[in-house]
């Protein structure tokens, strides 16, 4: 019986993060991608499996003193029966709330902190419920193990298979279902493993009976509450909540560490998480290793591991400083990812299971309650790294303070606390962060990314998180000025991602009402070091900043533009760059054009699938588009519109541009005089049925089905 449920909580832990992870893009696509919104996904998702984890270890209590294991081993069916049909329910669900928030939105103005608090109703109301539940499994599964007399270190020997399935969930869903499969088909897929242990578990129950006789009282393993009053039961809760707190908030630092390493590809943020739960199955099953061969850990080596927390906390500084001699390539960024987490990991996976086990005693409800303590200190701490250091303070900072505090309170005896926090400081003041790199540096932090601004002259550069955003290039202005000469009669305009802020310059310059919406907070505060009179840019009369999600700031405004230029941050392939590039998003910019309005839609150099891709996208959304090569050859101007952009002639497209427009189309040239400069943008145009023809069986692009993000078998292929 034991190892039917090592294979059911293997697929259990597969299902798990497969729905996490695609429950978290989802629920982007509906309401925004906003530091914010995670936030409140993986908050729900955390709250659901402590809610779940407390009360079915109550519920398991019952069941201990009635000796019932096969109702307890039915009910852990029933749970993954209702877990899988959340694969229909939450996608349903989460398309529900936005269709009912867009209409309110569209009829009444809603602020943004009130758009956020009714987006947590739809995600809690979509979420809340199928997490519990996952919750829920492992006090129900112990209580059947229990009754059976296999209950001895259950909740470890299922934590080993959960963690072990987690790590093949985030491979298969991140670089194989959901490229093949979209997320609705991947949830859907996954749902499949849980009706698969539904009924394997039901089968195995009624092949038990309907009761089993009371089992009696385990006798108490060593290292459990009763073995010392100096390690109150409290004292464990304590360590298992510090726990949680510092390996999901220092998974929040990990990402902008090492960012410029990995880049900001789904492959990326995919290998963090699966390095992550590599680690954290490698020392879990090093833990019931060494119960198997020495029985349990004494209680005096709870302050060593902990000192050892402490100390491969400050790996990731060590592996991120730019002095170590790696490759500048992606396997030197693999190497120094498991150079700086997998010790960590192990140690945690090592830790949680330990105590865990220790706390319980074998009975499920203790195990319920030290498991939701931890899942709640997984909820405190990216809460605490997103929101109360990073923002204050560098990621070295918050690797120390999150790491080196709660280690010293471990280890107790006082040279190993000293010996804790001298290592915390040699790790801080001895290495170097990534942005050191740049001399002529300005550096911004907030909830949402750390921003760098360097260079001189036309050398400067907007680096995200370490991942160059953009650069002084004239492509900036032609994206503002060449749908605006277009319209001709444009009243005012929009233009989505700030970066230096150019475009949104450019298009100030005709004297039209200009908004500009900017996800990453830091970034407009940066447009005087670009430019001379950036300050009066982001004061003029006529000019707006807003901190949003573009796409969430198109879902809730009422406002309608002649105007609307989109600079998704590059590359093509970004994570969540599809959001922008999509045909549910272009269904969302239309409403939000006047009529005869143009939106221009910047895209990089890119293989030829995506822009093919992109094309169909747009030609499917839009009735008239007419694209023209960038200057110096990094990409296309696309200009759709609802209304034919009829051709005009250079001459006349040259004197729709007042004086200021024309002067700073020029600025960085590579032309002399407006006109020429414009000569040389249209004579580059392409037929965008010559785009379309090049690959005809490329599809669309949809919300569902990121395209241009999951693009790793079709490469790998060649197909």
């Amino acid at each position: 019986m034991t190892a039917w449920f090592y294979a059911f909580f293997f697929a259990s832990g597969f299902a798990s993060l497969v729905y996490e992870i695609v429950w978290l893009r989802m629920a982007m696509a509906q309401f925004g991608v906003t530091t914010a919104l995670t936030s409140i996904v993986l908050s729900v998702f955390m709250a659901g499996l402590a809610l779940g984890s407390w009360g079915s270890g109550r519920l398991a209590r019952r069941w201990r003193q009635e000796g019932n294991g096969a109702r307890a081993l039915r009910t852990y069916g029933a749970l993954e029966l209702l877990i899988g049909l959340s694969a229909f329910v939450v996608p349903a669900v989460l398309r529900w709330g936005h269709a009912i928030l867009a209409r309110q939105t569209q009829s009444a103005s809603w602020g943004s902190a009130a758009y956020y608090v009714a987006s947590a109703f739809w995600i809690a109301l979509a979420l809340l419920p199928f997490c519990a539940l996952m919750g829920a499994t492992f006090p129900t599964a112990m209580a059947a193990l229990r009754a059976g007399g296999r209950g001895e270190r259950a909740f470890s020997y299922l934590y080993v298979a959960n963690v072990l399935g987690a790590l093949a969930g985030t491979l298969a869903s991140g670089f194989l279902l959901i490229e093949l499969l979209g997320f609705a088909g991947t949830v859907r897929a996954t749902a499949l493993l849980n009706f698969g242990v539904a009924a394997a578990a039901m089968a195995h129950s009624w092949r038990r009976g309907g009761s089993v006789a009371p089992v009696p009282a385990a006798r108490p393993v060593r290292g459990t509450r009763k073995e010392s009053a100096t390690a109150p039961p409290s004292g464990v809760l304590w360590f298992l909540f510090a726990t949680g707190l510092m390996s999901l908030g220092m998974e929040v630092v990990w990402i902008r560490l090492f960012t410029p390493y990995l880049g900001t590809l789904v492959y990326a943020f995919s290998g963090i998480l699966a390095v992550y739960l590599a680690g954290t199955f490698l020392g879990s099953r090093l833990y019931r290793v060494w119960i198997a061969r020495r029985g349990d850990a004494p209680l005096e080596a709870l302050g060593a591991a902990w000192a050892c927390v402490g100390a491969s906390a400050l790996l990731p500084l060590l592996a991120c400083d730019p002095r170590l001699p790696l490759p500048p390539s992606l396997a030197g960024g693999v190497l120094r990812l498991a150079i700086g987490i997998l010790p960590f990991c192990a140690t945690v996976g090592f830790l949680t299971p330990m105590l865990v086990d220790r706390f319980s005693g074998n009975e499920p409800a203790r195990a319920g309650e030290a498991y939701a303590i931890n899942v709640l200190g997984c909820i405190v701490g990216p809460l605490l790294a997103g929101f109360g250091l990073l923002p204050r303070m560098s990621e070295a900072w918050a690797l120390f303070l999150l790491g080196i505090p709660l280690a010293a309170l471990g280890a107790r005896a006082p040279a190993r606390v000293l010996g804790v926090v001298g290592l915390g400081l040699v790790a801080l003041l001895g290495t170097r962060s990534y942005e050191t790199s740049f001399p002529d540096r300005i550096v911004r932090r907030d909830a949402t990314a750390t921003v760098v601004a360097h260079g001189r002259g036309m050398g400067r550069q907007l680096l995200v998180n370490g991942y160059g955003m953009t650069i002084l290039t004239p492509n900036t202005k032609v994206m503002a000025h060449l749908p605006l000469a277009f319209h001709g009669r444009a009243q005012d305009g929009l233009v989505l991602c700030f970066g230096m802020g150019t475009s949104f310059r450019s298009m100030q310059r005709w004297g039209i009402t200009t908004t500009v919406v900017e996800l990453v907070p830091s970034v407009p505060g940066l447009v005087g070091f670009y430019h001379a009179d950036g300050e009066a840019l982001l004061h003029a009369p006529r000019a707006q900043v807003v901190v949003d999600d573009a796409r969430r700031y198109l879902e809730r405004t009422a406002s309608r533009y002649d105007v609307i230029v989109v600079d998704p941050p590059p590359p093509v392939e970004a994570a969540a760059s599809s959001l922008l590039y999509s045909r549910e998003f272009y269904a969302v910019v239309k409403r939000r054009l006047r009529e005869g309005g143009i939106l221009q839609q910047w895209l990089p150099a890119a293989d030829p699938a995506l822009a093919v891709s992109f094309a169909r996208t747009l030609v499917e959304a839009f009735p008239h588009v007419r694209v023209f090569g960038a200057l110096e050859g990094a990409g296309f101007h696309f200009l759709a519109s609802e209304t034919p952009i009829p051709p005009v002639s250079i001459r006349e497209l040259a004197s729709r541009f007042p004086s200021a427009a024309a002067a700073d189309l020029v600025e960085w040239g590579p032309e002399a005089t407006s006109t020429a400069q414009l000569a040389h943008v249209l004579s580059q145009e392409v037929p965008v049925q010559r785009i379309l023809q090049a690959m005809p069986g490329v599809p669309v692009l949809e919300d569902d089905r990121p395209y241009n993000e999951y693009f790793l078998l079709r490469r790998a292929l060649g197909r």
